[in-house]
């Protein structure tokens, strides 16, 4: 697949394409946790520190969500969602290639947890994140330079 990557800031007018997106990859995790998953928890979660978040556009179509959160002195992925319909073709993979290396330029390190529900903890160890701490409900994880 040719991923022809982009980004939008994401702004009030995207609510309902990041709700729905949220429902479709995360309720079954957060339900797995024995979290909740009504519709205001998980707009609170949409509405995270929003100002940081970006709408993934693939061929020139919303694809996902990434809400990174760069300092001076790591990088932070407070969420990262690609559309169930478009899971598995690398899209994630090459975005987190994309943030790795850019940390690894600035020598910073990259931080982000994961639900113990969420398979997507598979490509992370597979990209070199290790587990650093947990929770009851996650992973916390880093992947150094």
């Amino acid at each position: 697949m040719n991923l022809k990557l982009e980004y939008k800031k994401a702004s009030e007018s995207d609510l309902d394409f990041l709700l729905d997106l949220r429902m479709k990859t995360m309720n079954l995790h957060y339900a797995n946790s024995n979290l909740p998953t009504t519709r205001e928890t998980t707009l609170q979660r949409v509405l995270y520190q929003f100002e940081k978040a970006n709408i993934i556009i693939l061929n020139d179509e919303p694809a996902g969500l990434l809400k990174i959160d760069r300092n001076a002195d790591k990088i932070d992925i407070l969420q990262l969602q690609i559309d169930p319909i478009l899971q598995g073709k690398g899209i994630g993979k090459a975005i987190l290639e994309d943030i790795i290396e850019e940390a690894s330029k600035a020598q910073k390190p990259v931080l982000l947890s994961v639900l113990k529900t969420n398979k997507a903890q598979k490509l992370y160890f597979s990209l070199g994140f290790k587990i650093i701490d947990e929770d009851e409900h996650s992973y916390f994880m880093k992947f150094s330079t």
